[in-house]
């Protein structure tokens, strides 16, 4: 069973992912809003046993899937965190000092089964398959060796990239990551109780059936604890925060010539232990 956020009947729910569909909780628990409220209140065991042996509520079909934590307070992205990646920029450097960072909005991301939206000011809306990390405890400082046991959730990204746009300025990215539904998030935040789901997991990313991205979380410049404990350096991270965790190489931009998006198109992002996350893509 894993944790979602869907839409059903113009109303928005939480509950668990059960076999055949999805199962509402948002009425059995009514002191939780959201999945960050349960998140926050160390309730992921709690709610997981209430959904024990019980069938769905909204069948498949019946619903639509949102982004799994619809309000987290942050949701911070890491640039360049695999070593074909970074290659990728002829810069000199072997692997960087410290990380690349970035800002996202949760309006500019969707959920699984919906469209990523290009927009009429880029045909450059790019793929970038990661998995993101959601923290269920917060902190300031917080030591890499602990850093693990304050992640809640794993769940899958599409970082979806308007590319000319990250070039619109000299030293951020933040205008090309931002328009609305340009990326996905889900389908379901799958809950985190061994540091073997993250270590060395198995991602990739498909266009239409084509293998594009695919490498290892074993293999990242920063692996996810110390991304943790970097990010809490600078700013207190509280519960349902999101880190996006980096995108492996073969994004469309990196073709010769580049490959965009176009509508029509099918993404599939794939973890091992989490799932796959799908997208299809039109004009706004």
């Amino acid at each position: 069973m894993n944790l979602a956020t869907f839409t059903a009947g113009g109303r928005q729910h939480w509950g668990v992912t059960v076999p055949g569909g999805v199962l509402d909780l948002t009425k059995t628990f009514p002191q939780w809003k959201t999945l960050r409220n349960v998140i926050e209140a160390q309730a992921v065991g709690e709610v997981l046993e209430a959904a024990r042996g019980k069938g769905p509520s909204h069948p498949d079909g019946r619903f639509t899937w949102d982004i799994p934590v619809p309000d987290p307070e942050k949701i911070i992205c890491v640039g360049v965190n695999f070593p074909d990646r970074n290659a990728e920029y002829r810069d000199g450097q072997d692997a960087p000092p410290n990380m690349s960072l970035f800002p996202r909005f949760a309006r500019s991301f969707t959920g699984h089964g919906q469209n990523l939206i290009r927009p009429p000011e880029s045909p450059q809306l790019d793929y970038e398959g990661e998995i993101a990390v959601i923290l269920g405890r917060g902190g300031r400082r917080i030591p890499e060796a602990e850093a693990l046991s304050h992640v809640a959730a794993l769940t899958l990204c599409n970082e979806g990239t308007i590319r000319d746009w990250v070039r619109h300025a000299k030293f951020n990215v933040t205008q090309g990551k931002n328009w609305d539904r340009s990326g996905a998030m889900g389908p379901w935040a799958v809950p985190f109780t061994d540091p073997a789901q993250i270590t060395d997991v198995g991602i990739t990313t498909r266009v239409n059936g084509e293998l594009r991205q695919q490498d290892r979380t074993s293999r990242m410049l920063f692996p996810v604890a110390r991304q943790i404990a970097y990010i809490s350096t600078f700013t207190t991270l509280v519960p349902g925060d999101v880190i996006v965790t980096g995108t492996p190489t073969g994004a469309g931009a990196r073709f010769d010539p580049p490959v965009w998006l176009r509508p029509g198109d099918v993404v599939e992002v794939s973890a091992e232990g989490i799932g796959t996350l799908v997208n299809g893509v039109a004009d706004e």
